[in-house]
């Protein structure tokens, strides 16, 4: 997919998020349609969020093959995210120092902050792809500016 077209797709998905997902939706709704949409919108291997919940990241709604279930604060792309407060994107996850492996088939991989009003992280949002560089700067763009709009939905 082509610059352009990613793009387009990305402005198709924030039109079809802004008319499903409101304020008075159940959180658990809102992060399963939100994945959902992007799952359907880009196929992607796997896409969903992870939960803060004390020291580890749990395992939220998602939708792929199946994932790890905990990941701990500072630990692999997840954790690493959560720990730092920032965007990350895994050109070679098989690169990245502490990977955790819920999938072989996962080569490349972004994973981003879901920040509250009080600036603390309550998710993150860790989308995998089996092509090796699937994810730019246009998905960081468009993903946390999609977060971002999301977070003063539901927290």
């Amino acid at each position: 997919m082509d610059k352009f077209d990613k793009e387009a797709n990305y402005i198709k998905i924030e039109a079809i998020l802004f008319s499903l997902i409101s304020k008075r939706d159940a959180l658990v709704s809102s992060l399963a349609n939100f994945v959902a949409v992007l799952k359907s919108q880009f196929d992607f291997f796997w896409v969903g969020f992870y939960l803060v919940d004390d020291n580890k990241l749990v395992l939220g709604p998602f939708q792929g093959p199946l994932a790890c279930t905990e990941i701990k604060f500072g630990k692999g792309v997840c954790g690493s995210a959560w720990s730092e407060c920032k965007t990350i994107v895994v050109g070679d996850v098989h690169q990245f120092p502490g990977h955790i492996a819920c999938s072989s088939e996962t080569n490349s991989e972004i994973v981003l902050p879901v920040i509250n009003a009080e600036g603390k992280v309550v998710a993150v949002l860790d989308i995998d792809s089996i092509t090796f560089n699937d994810f730019d700067a246009v998905d960081q763009k468009y993903l946390e500016k999609l977060l971002k709009w999301f977070a003063s939905q539901v927290y």
